[in-house]
């Protein structure tokens, strides 16, 4: 693997932290079981945590108030 920086100029400890987090990534990675199930999603990331309520119905004049002058 060859990791280049492309834009700026990092310090040697910046790219010391970057590389760690690289390597740490690849080890999880690498300890992962293979094949078999794809990772389940957190519970925080999940689409219907954003929505749990349904949202208000418009109000008979509702129409009205979407013109937007301009």
């Amino acid at each position: 693997m060859v990791i280049k920086v492309v834009k700026g100029n990092p310090t040697p400890e910046e790219l010391a932290a970057a590389l760690a987090v690289v390597q740490a990534r690849a080890a999880v990675l690498a300890s992962a079981p293979s094949g078999g199930a794809a990772p389940v999603a957190d519970e925080w990331s999940a689409p219907a945590r954003v929505a749990r309520r349904t949202m208000p119905q418009p109000g008979p004049r509702a129409w009205a108030r979407t013109y937007w002058p301009g």
